[in-house]
């Protein structure tokens, strides 16, 4: 059983679908339970990765701007202290004149802005899909000579187009603002804008250089959005919100592919996302950035395939060797800040997904591994993986760059 692929796309703004948008909407769901109560000031205590990393997420803005118009809020910090249920762990504390606890809420941002704790999961609704993984899918539409996005329409009806129709109007626009800005990105690590540069420099070298420097810059456009707060589509988190919208527009405007075909190809990749989704994790604080930028290079890989006319098993060829070859990708960004390495990882992941669909386009599609054991490996692999590589600030680039005095030695 899995949800709509509405879950996959959310519109919001950035940097980071798990610590900005999930908190913000639990902000918004403790004021909802306290409305009726006397209370005087609130505190919120975030826990794991969300402390860790949470100045850096912007994550105590997020949540200060949907409380303090409201009640005097304090923000305490425990990145020490790591949850059982979810590594993204928040407590929300209402309390009256006197002092005394009139409220307490515990939520989990569990990844792409969905929220749960262990009496609800937002993850777990309604189920729109009978079917869970892509072997099962991909059985199922084999037999009734159906592709994916027929797929998608049947179980989500023909309103899903509607909804598509934004996410891409968002996504665009997103690419189009982030060339239109200069300067330097907020937080202190003093990193220039650089795909306004990228898309010029790009159109003084011949078709095959020029057309990668437009996905660079596409790319590089919608991440420094994301990361100066601004408005983005999840796909499948803010972090790795750049990869899609590179892909897609590039290929619409060097093939002339047309709306409707865009957003059929929206659809398929939002499949694939899903099956990970349900079955893994899409939270880089719970399986690294292999769940993030890994999953949006197999999304962009299997919606190029549809566009190139792939069969189901190229487009799902596509997707696992876009998946499979993020696979232990840490997550482990500097000062905290969805910038370094998270920029530029978006705009490679952009140009391996359309190797992922050339590849796969010139074969018949049949593979040893399939993709929902990559979807596996990864989750394990996820798990794996030490807390330090999974979005707290404590190991990796984060860490040389604090041994170094917090010197940018190379600002790439």
């Amino acid at each position: 059983m899995m949800d709509s692929i509405k879950q996959i796309y959310k519109i919001g703004h950035g940097p980071s679908s798990s610590h900005t948008i999930a908190p913000m909407r639990a902000s918004e769901m403790f004021l909802s339970q306290v409305k009726e109560l006397p209370v005087d000031r609130l505190e919120v205590t975030l826990y794991g990765s969300l402390a860790a990393t949470g100045k850096g997420h912007m994550t105590d803005q997020a949540i200060l701007s949907v409380l303090n118009p409201v009640y005097p809020t304090t923000i305490l910090w425990e990145p020490r202290v790591e949850l059982t249920f979810h590594p993204n762990g928040m407590k929300f504390t209402a309390f009256d004149k006197e002092g005394k606890e009139l409220k307490e809420f515990k939520v989990y941002s569990i990844g792409g802005g969905t929220l749960a704790n262990e009496t609800f999961n937002e993850q777990v609704t309604t189920p729109i899909y009978e079917l869970s993984t892509m072997a099962d899918i991909m059985e199922y539409l084999d037999k009734r000579g159906l592709s994916y996005w027929e797929y998608v329409e049947r179980c989500e009806g023909p309103d899903i187009w509607d909804y598509l129709a934004e996410v891409w109007q968002v996504m665009k626009q997103s690419v189009q603002e982030g060339l239109a800005a200069e300067g330097v990105l907020p937080g202190g690590l003093r990193l220039r804008r650089k795909a306004a540069d990228t898309l010029v420099k790009s159109l003084s070298y011949k078709d095959s250089v020029r057309t990668r420097g437009m996905v660079y810059s596409y790319a590089l456009a919608v991440s420094e959005q994301n990361a100066a707060g601004g408005r983005v589509v999840t796909a499948p988190t803010c972090g790795s919100c750049g990869v899609m919208p590179a892909v897609l527009l590039y290929l619409q405007e060097t093939r002339s592919f047309r709306d409707e075909r865009i957003l059929r190809a929206l659809a398929t990749a939002g499949l694939f996302a899903n099956v990970v989704r349900t079955n893994a994790s899409i939270s880089g604080a719970e399986v690294g950035c292999q769940g993030e930028v890994g999953v949006a290079c197999a999304m962009a890989a299997a919606a190029a395939s549809q566009l190139f006319g792939g069969t189901l098993y190229q487009i799902e060829y596509a997707a696992e060797m876009g998946l499979e070859h993020h696979l232990g990708l840490t997550c482990d960004p500097v000062c905290g800040l969805v910038q370094i390495p998270c920029i530029e990882r978006n705009a490679f992941a952009a140009s391996r997904a359309l190797d992922a669909n050339t590849y796969a386009n010139f074969t018949d599609g049949r593979h040893r591994v399939s993709f929902d054991q990559v979807v596996a490996a990864m989750h394990q692999t996820g798990k794996d993986l030490p807390s330090l590589y999974k979005e707290t600030a404590e190991g990796g680039l984060a860490i040389l760059h604090e041994k170094y005095g917090g010197k940018i030695l190379i600002e790439d």
